[in-house]
């Protein structure tokens, strides 16, 4: 459980998390809470990219994965 959570810690990974699906809870659809993701995902790297950091894939797919859990959580209530 504590690898978990360090992993999370590094770098705000739980930040990209809770963005990503709070992002995606907004869009009103599975397919948009997906492309939602998507685009605050590479949004979130460019803008860390512009201030000259690496862009990072672990955050970009922790982003993704928050709206992936919205847009299962949004399939599961509307069916």
């Amino acid at each position: 459980m504590n690898k978990i959570f360090n992993f999370l810690a590094v770098s705000n990974r739980y930040k990209h998390l809770i963005g990503g699906f709070i992002v995606a809870a907004l869009a009103g659809s599975f397919y948009a809470a997906v492309y939602v993701a998507v685009i605050a995902a590479s949004c979130l790297e460019l803008k860390d990219r512009l201030y000259g950091n690496s862009w990072d894939w672990l955050d970009w797919l922790c982003t993704l994965l928050g709206g992936i859990i919205a847009a299962i959580v949004f399939y599961i209530l509307i069916f």
